[in-house]
């Protein structure tokens, strides 16, 4: 988890399939090259039927799963069938009625909340003295705060949204406490519907629940499932992105005077943070309907594909001198938000808060620095997500003094 690149590496130059098992003991295929991580991420024989995985990865786990078996009602529907889980026709019809309210103007408007959300979270450290945890004090609260304002929920009710969070895709919690925290978020979601249906504000449920215009609308099982996924995926990713991104610009302080000296480059900055170490480590899992071909591999149907946005990212053949960092790069291309059919809507929201936070920070504590051995870091231990457990700095430099 440390250093995935080098083992990526090598995998690279063997070939561009590898079945390999995962931590959890299920087998699937390691794809590792730009272009075929890229084709696969879109291509049509590749399905993310949320309702077949449970049995996928119970037959590739080595898990005995009767035929006759309906392993369906083991996944829980509101949760397993979501946009992200979907394929057409149902996906399609689950994005047309989402992805209307996603649009740039509309998400470039959330800006001066972010800003406002940024500033008050760098005020409560402005006076902090010693070993700061930005994690907890900024790239984790500061996405929740977003998605709770895009969400509707109340500034009360954010704390136990914070934890619910945590509890969901942090590493090391039983079972039963990530069980209980998705029960809670359904329950809670099921009673912010009910009353958004009363009484619409101008949030995101609200729009949702007024639907198209030509009457269609999301189902109750269906704003549930996407309550859930706007609070999962609409956070986790972003803190790692950003939490990364502090952690590498720390690490390269030729490159942070180069952004420093000029915020302009930023847009461009961000790109290029997130493929040199976003918060992706696999694109969320596939499966092939069909046999594929991969280089001279050919990779059979009702397979587990997991596709590395990491090892893509580093790819030579797509991005010349992959393992440099360069915010004057501007690469294009990059997979972090997938490519094909499930193109993350919420992509331009994520960029300008991206965006924003990194230049509040760094603008906020033009001393800031790394407070523990890079190397002595802590990583999710996650083959999905990509990023450190925690960020430990000093924000006015290791003497504590502020710049004039």
């Amino acid at each position: 988890m440390t250093h995935p690149y080098e083992i990526l590496e090598r995998f690279r130059a063997k070939g561009r399939a590898h079945p390999v098992v995962f931590p959890h003991g299920a087998k699937v295929w390691l794809v590792t090259s730009y272009d075929d991580v890229r084709q696969l991420l879109g291509d049509p024989r590749v399905s993310k039927d949320g309702s077949r995985m449970n049995e996928l990865f119970a037959r590739h786990s080595g898990m005995e799963v009767e035929q006759e078996e309906d392993t369906t009602d083991l996944f829980n529907d509101e949760l397993s069938q979501h946009m992200l889980n979907s394929d057409a026709p149902r996906h399609t019809r689950l994005r047309s009625l989402v992805s209307k309210e996603f649009n740039p103007k509309r998400m470039d408007g959330y800006r001066p909340r972010l800003e406002v959300v940024a500033d008050n979270l760098l005020d409560a450290m402005e006076n902090q003295h010693g070993v700061v945890e930005l994690v907890g004090a900024y790239t984790l609260p500061l996405p929740i705060i977003t998605i709770c304002d895009l969400l509707g929920v109340s500034p009360e009710e954010e704390a136990t949204f914070r934890r619910w969070a945590v509890e969901l895709v942090g590493a090391g919690h039983p079972p039963e406490v990530v069980e209980k925290a998705s029960q809670d978020v359904m329950a809670y979601a099921r009673t912010s519907i009910d009353t958004k249906l009363v009484e619409p504000g101008e949030d995101m449920i609200s729009a949702l629940l007024r639907g198209k215009d030509d009457g269609d609308r999301l189902t109750l099982d269906e704003m549930v499932g996407m309550f859930f996924l706007f609070m999962i995926a609409g956070h986790v990713t972003s803190m790692h992105t950003l939490t990364n991104s502090i952690f590498h610009l720390l690490t390269h302080p030729e490159e942070l005077a180069k952004l420093r000296a000029d915020l302009s480059l930023m847009p461009g900055a961000v790109d290029e943070l997130m493929r040199f170490d976003g918060g992706v480590g696999v694109a969320t899992f596939r499966f092939t309907k069909e046999p594929v071909q991969v280089g001279d591999v050919t990779i059979p149907a009702d397979e587990i594909l997991a596709l590395s946005v990491n090892s893509a990212h580093r790819d030579a053949n797509r991005y010349p001198d992959p393992d440099r960092l360069d915010v004057t790069r501007h690469p294009t291309g990059i997979l972090g938000f997938g490519f094909g059919p499930h193109y993350c809507i919420g992509a331009p929201l994520a960029k300008i808060q991206l965006e924003v936070s990194l230049t509040k920070l760094l603008t906020r504590f033009p001393d800031m620095e790394l407070a523990a051995d890079p190397d002595s870091l802590a990583w999710e231990e996650s083959t999905l997500l990509r990023g450190l457990i925690d960020l430990p700095v000093y924000l006015h430099g290791k003497n504590g003094k502020k710049s004039d």
